[in-house]
């Protein structure tokens, strides 16, 4: 164990390094954020991040998992295995509206700031970036690949509208829908035809009046990706993505059951013929290490920022670091960009993310975030505290 004098001047020693890597963390942040680049095709900005670790003294590892665009930074040896877990993938059309660019920003700048901790006392910090969070899971696929095997603990920050140290995030699954009907006149022989649009409207129609009967913390949207062709003519196809969420895995199981009998009855009714898939990677429920979220809570507070333990709304999403809080301890905290109105996934929130109040953001968590790996190289009793607490629950 080391005792707290040294341990207080690592954290300032962190604290400085983060500082002086402000403009060339900035400036990659800012890069990513003005090159959107969809899921399992962020060729640039895994680029450079990966430039940047090997460049400050990591070892790197490019398409881990299978996945071209995954990588794995390393500094030092040993245990204990310390991951930071880095996002940068953007949203269709709307960019960096969930602030991956300071998600990736603060994990390398983090990791940077923790080669002091390391070289002093020993472990491992890793970065691995992690592609493809939205739509597709990517974390979830390298969790089933062996990524994480090796690794005792896992963190990685989110922007958003609150300080917090902790989130709630819903197991997830999307399901892909089309309808099969024949097409007709719609004026001259509509009886000719089978209205495969009908049953995707009747579809909607069973969803929400299943709505008033789900749990309360349970979510079930879509949107119809293919509604027909002109509107004289009977639709003969349809197609929706859907997306089903619930607060843990079972009960996701039962609600998914019940959804698609929605699409079944309609089927039924029109006679139009259904095809689905459910997805092959499901999102899991976030796990929250509380032992771990206080450290963080307390290595931010000492910033200047007031940190609530758990954030003060009923908002709740979905991510695949749930999947990664399921085999390893880990902790996913928000630090805020953006005032309480306006929303994630919002060309508001996607200004926000390139904002100065982004940016400063992104450079306190960072350091919050060495802070917390100084706090767990530095006591075994720590680490030991925070792996009790996830084999327990």
């Amino acid at each position: 164990m080391v005792k707290s004098p040294a341990i207080d001047k690592l954290k300032a020693l962190v604290i400085k390094e983060v500082d002086s890597h402000h403009d060339q963390l900035r400036e990659l942040s800012l890069k990513i954020h003005s090159t959107p680049e969809l899921g399992f095709h962020e060729t640039k900005a895994a680029g450079w991040l990966t430039q940047y670790l090997k460049k400050n003294g990591f070892s790197i590892e490019r398409g881990i998992s299978g996945l071209a665009t995954a990588f794995k930074g390393s500094y030092g040896k040993g245990k204990p295995a310390i991951a930071l877990l880095a996002e940068y993938d953007a949203l269709p059309k709307l960019g960096h509206a969930c602030g991956h660019n300071l998600i990736a920003g603060s994990a390398v700048g983090a990791a940077v700031a923790s080669e002091a901790a390391i070289d002093q006392l020993g472990g491992t910090v890793l970065i691995i970036g992690t592609p493809a969070e939205e739509l597709y899971g990517g974390k979830a696929i390298m969790v089933e690949r062996g990524a994480f095997n090796n690794i005792d603990i896992a963190m990685m920050v989110h922007p958003g509208v609150h300080d917090a140290a902790t989130t709630q995030a819903l197991a997830c699954i999307s399901l892909d829908v089309e309808f099969f009907g024949k097409a007709a006149h719609a004026s001259a022989r509509p009886e000719a035809g089978i209205n495969a649009l009908e049953a995707m409207l009747q579809s909607f129609a069973a969803i929400n009046s299943l709505r008033q009967h789900i749990k309360d913390k349970a979510r079930i949207h879509g949107i119809i990706t293919d509604g027909g062709e002109a509107a004289n003519i009977v639709p003969a196809h349809s197609a929706g993505t859907f997306i089903v969420r619930a607060e843990e895995d079972a009960y996701l199981d039962e609600l998914k059951e019940k959804v698609l009998n929605c699409f079944v009855g309609a089927a039924t009714a029109t006679g139009a013929r259904l095809e689905y898939r459910w997805a092959e990677v499901s999102y899991a429920p976030l796990r929250n290490n509380m032992a771990l979220a206080r450290l963080f809570q307390q290595n931010m507070q000492s910033l200047g920022r007031k940190v609530l333990l758990a954030k003060p709304t009923k908002a709740f999403g979905s991510t695949d670091m749930g999947n990664v809080s399921q085999i390893v301890p880990a902790i996913h905290p928000d630090f805020a960009i953006a005032p309480k109105e306006v929303a994630i996934h919002s060309p508001e929130f996607a200004q926000a993310a390139a904002s100065e109040a982004g940016i400063k953001g992104m450079l306190d968590s960072a350091k919050a975030l060495a802070m917390t790996i100084v706090d767990l190289v530095a006591n075994p009793e720590t680490i030991a505290r925070v792996k009790q607490e996830f084999k327990s629950k």
